[in-house]
């Protein structure tokens, strides 16, 4: 029998880092396994009931560089939390500082293009520049160093590693041309200088990782939001009287009061009273319960009409509230960490540039007969430079902040990292039901007259009575017959029958509206209306049935209708070759009518909230990759344990920040346009970190003297520097090109040419 403990950890940048916790945490005395989750920084260790304990954990940690911030527990604060505040405080002031001291630099190489500067002695810019440059490698850039140094350590490389030997090559090989200009000529090589690119290096790429850092703090404010749907306190009958006491003092047994317009406090069993509740934060559907004793409720539903007594029976982290935020955070953590693209090749890339430096540094030393120290350390110098990452550090965020910005012109909220990385694998689209492919709001679609009375006359006499109730169905019925052009006339002896329907006199008749047991209870015959009412029951629509003097009027069919742009999506999403499913906790007859209705083969019907996700779960064992497609509350641990999570904008903020992609506007053809621009960026992305390294293919043979003993070619440090800068300039070109690419493809699709 295994347990698990969480942790939080500071100080991890990159999926470089959730390796090395994750590896470290492993190899501790009893653990079976560890998961590091870098958006919320926690580890979830899985040990045996014998281990070495939480002080081990804290030690290898420590051990690997990182700072260990406390064992998680539902009681205490986050302690990650402090230790991101401050993070993004040091980010954005660094950031900031970069960002000047890069432009003071670069204008002070640039010195010849500025006629104010001009006039300043060259030696006494290039030692200004050299003081400047300083904080904006070594402060500005310390992370950078900080991370290189424990990759080192652990003997391997990263992106910090790039970053780090770039900056400071570019710095220490500037610094030798200001102050022993005499080494260079020597060697025949005018001295340049690069405290520009060393400093723009730094910045761009600490920009990148303030990015990120924002990106990830949306998840704890996700589960947040969701602690904050419970209310906060309770009314406790203690000794026959109502105690006000907080939630936290609630005790598994108490007997609470809940009163109209209020939250229900804790999970719990009414013991007395009926109520009708809206539960729709839980099960995601639109239509409200009734409740009455016996059954039970849950934290954080709204209890709309009725007081009522229960018995609390889940209190604190046992209610299906504290579930569902403990299944939204371990999805997310059960999500395989992505290693990098650029730090898996830099794992490989920055060691062969080291061998090829000292490398081509003994060849130059050594071999040639005027062979001498200068020019040896001159190419040496010229290979790292060449190597330098600026293109590396721009072909993600470039093309991240293009696709990004397109999808934001076009509803579409990307939020990059995993969602990127894993769009274009998709086999599978799941979609809930209620308020993504339904409206969420029950509409009328038919009404049925029985002999003797007209279709208007029954929605004349239903919205009468119908017309001072707040349930969803008395408003669906009202606003049908507003549109119908039906002025409700007034109702007398209005009587509101909980659960059941409404009965009142309407132009001096008496008339009842409502279920089908209330006719029955009330005595009227409703077999003349059985056979439309079993056609109308099939294709899942709720039934109201109305009454008017002694006789059954007709009835009126109710449903949550689909989207107007549901289908076409489903369609869009076929001809992509994706399967598309639906999940929904309705009934199975509703579910297959709306799936019908769409082209949906695959549905999923009374499926409950922690349900949904293990639905997902089973998906991806079959080896489908999934796409969740989501709005409510309930779909949020849904959203987090799919591949890609999709939210509709209009839904749950929670579900909007547990997703990966969120679409602003309620047209679900956005779904297959965000999987196309997804893909498309992707594919940019590797197209850029193709072209970030081409020139360091060919540029560090070059660098290192290949040419030489055939065309006499050696490649300076200043070429190396162009090359490197070329490259960046191919990288951002590229990422533009994604512009005018998605505008084409925009174009084709106004035109009706589908995604």
């Amino acid at each position: 029998m295994s347990d698990k403990v969480v942790i939080s950890v500071g100080g991890m940048t990159c999926a470089a880092c959730v390796r090395r916790v994750e590896n470290a945490l492993k190899n501790v005395e009893g653990v079976v396994d560890a998961g590091v989750n870098l958006a919320t920084a926690r580890a979830t260790v899985v040990h045996q009931p014998r281990w070495a304990g939480v002080p081990a954990l804290a030690r290898v940690v420590a051990e690997q560089g990182y700072e260990f911030l406390g064992e998680v527990s539902d009681a205490a604060a986050d302690p990650i939390e402090a230790s991101r505040v401050r993070e993004l405080g040091e980010l954005k002031l660094k950031v900031s500082c970069g960002a000047v001291l890069s432009v003071l630099i670069f204008f002070g190489s640039m010195q010849h293009w500025f006629g104010f500067l001009q006039a300043i002695p060259r030696q006494s810019m290039l030692a200004a520049m050299f003081i400047l440059t300083a904080p904006a490698v070594f402060w500005v850039g310390s992370r950078f160093f900080i991370g290189a140094w424990k990759a080192a350590k652990q003997k391997t490389s990263d992106m910090n590693t790039l970053v780090a030997v770039g900056a400071f090559s570019a710095y220490a090989y500037s610094a030798a041309a200001t102050f022993f200009p005499r080494f260079f000529g020597s060697a025949g090589v005018a001295p340049h200088v690069y405290y520009d690119g060393a400093a723009m290096i730094i910045t761009l790429v600490l920009l990148g990782r303030l990015l990120e850092a924002v990106s990830r703090g949306k998840t704890s404010q996700a589960i947040k939001k969701l602690i904050g749907l419970a209310p906060k306190t309770a009314r406790v009958i203690r000794d026959g009287a109502e105690v006000e006491m907080t939630i936290d003092a609630l005790q598994t047994g108490d007997e609470v009061l809940v009163r109209p317009g209020e939250k229900v406090p804790v999970d719990g069993i009414i013991l007395t009273g009926r109520s009708t509740l809206d539960e729709s934060m839980l099960t995601g559907e639109s239509l409200p319960v009734s409740r009455e004793a016996g059954q039970k409720v849950f934290a954080a539903t709204m209890n709309q009409a009725g007081s009522f007594t229960m018995r609390a029976t889940g209190v604190g982290a046992d209610t299906m509230l504290a579930h569902i935020i403990r299944m939204v955070e371990e999805a997310q953590g059960s999500k395989a960490p992505i290693q990098r693209l650029a730090d898996k090749v830099a794992s490989v890339f920055v060691p062969v540039v080291f061998l090829i430096a000292f490398l081509t540094f003994g060849v130059w030393y050594f071999v040639p007969a005027d062979a001498n120290f200068s020019r040896a350390l001159i190419n040496f110098v010229s290979v790292l430079v060449i190597a330098c990452p600026c293109a590396l550090g721009l072909a993600t965020p470039t093309a991240v902040i293009v696709g990004t910005g397109l999808g934001a012109q076009s509803g579409i909220l990307i939020k990059g990292g995993e969602a990127l990385e894993k769009i274009h694998k998709l086999s599978m689209v799941v979609f809930d039901k209620t308020g993504t492919l339904t409206r969420g709001e029950p509409e009328v679609t038919d009404v049925v007259c029985a002999a003797d009375f007209t279709g208007r006359r029954v929605l004349t006499v239903a919205a009468a009575l119908e017309k001072t109730s707040e349930h969803p169905l008395a408003k669906a019925i009202v606003d049908r017959a507003r549109k119908d052009g039906i002025s409700p006339p007034s109702t007398d002896s209005f009587e509101a029958l909980s659960g059941m329907g409404a009965r009142g006199f309407v132009d001096g008749k008496a008339a009842l509206a409502g279920n089908r047991f209330l006719m029955t209870k009330q005595g009227y015959s409703v077999d003349l209306l059985d056979g439309e009412a079993v056609r109308l029951a099939q294709k899942g629509k709720t039934l109201v049935y109305v009454a008017e003097g002694e006789k059954i009027m007709g009835l009126i069919a109710l449903a949550d209708a689909p989207k107007a742009s549901a289908r076409k999506a489903v369609e869009s999403l076929k001809r992509r070759g994706l399967k598309v499913a639906m999940i929904t906790g309705d009934n199975a007859g509703t579910a297959a009518s709306v799936g019908a209705q769409l082209g949906v083969e695959q549905v999923m019907a009374d499926v409950l909230p922690g349900g949904k996700a293990d639905a997902i779960r089973q998906l991806q064992a079959f080896g489908e990759v999934v796409a969740m497609v989501g709005d409510g509350i309930n779909d949020a641990p849904a959203l987090a344990a799919a591949d890609v999570g999709i939210a509709v904008g209009a839904g749950a903020d929670v579900a909007i920040e547990a997703a990966d992609i969120t679409l602003v506007r309620e047209d679900l053809n956005a779904v297959p346009e965000a999987i196309a621009l997804s893909a498309a960026t992707i594919r940019v992305i590797r197209q850029n970190l193709f072209w970030a390294f081409i020139y360091n293919v060919i540029g560090i043979p070059i660098a290192a003297g290949i040419l030489y003993p055939f065309f006499g070619i050696l490649l300076s440090p200043a070429y190396a520097a162009a090359a490197m800068a070329f490259s960046s300039v191919s990288v951002v070109s590229n990422s533009l090109r994604l512009k005018r690419v998605w505008a084409k493809r925009s174009r084709l699709r106004n035109e009706g040419d589908g995604i």
